[in-house]
């Protein structure tokens, strides 16, 4: 079986983040694949991931990094499949904003669509959703997945109801 998403890193110390893109994949039962590769450290390697991706049948590429994050565009760069990034606040980030900027402010041709901050959940929403477009199964899937959240805050704001202060009027 051959991954419709790909999850790639800077490195293994981003897995507590990226894990999440994969927890929602793995949910929807979509093959996916996690790789660490870094765009300073292993270009190459990067470039080739890049450029093969498609040909392997990935769809979608979810790209997360930290601190100067160029990870994503460069994945961007080499390959016509969409890509989500994902900044990621590195123990070497100015607060996450270095990561968000690096990923976000990417030159016209190349866009890179990027989550907040340390927002692999969302990342991996996204991809679904893209794949979704092309699968009537995924797509379904998703409506059942919002409407759950629609209705865990229909039961919160109901259980707000049940609180007592002496000057609340609802």
């Amino acid at each position: 079986m051959n991954p419709l998403v790909s999850i790639i890193m800077g490195s293994t110390s981003d897995l507590p983040v990226m894990k999440e893109a994969a927890e929602i994949l793995n949910d929807f039962k979509l093959p996916f694949e996690i790789i660490a590769l870094s765009a300073h450290r292993t270009p190459q390697e990067v470039m080739d991931f890049a450029k093969s991706a498609c040909d392997r049948g990935v769809k979608v590429i979810i790209a997360g990094a930290g601190g100067a994050a160029h990870l994503p565009g460069v994945i961007a760069a080499n390959t016509p499949l969409p890509v989500i990034g994902v900044p990621i606040k590195a123990s070497i980030s100015i607060d996450g904003w270095d990561s968000i900027l690096s990923i976000l402010q990417m030159p016209p041709g190349i866009p890179v669509a990027t989550v907040g901050l340390d927002a692999a959940r969302n990342a991996g929403i996204l991809a679904v959703q893209i794949i979704g477009t092309g699968n009537n199964e995924i797509r379904d899937s998703m409506i059942k997945f919002k409407s759950g959240l629609a209705q865990k805050i229909i039961k919160a704001n109901n259980e707000l109801q049940n609180i007592k202060y002496e000057f609340k009027v609802n």
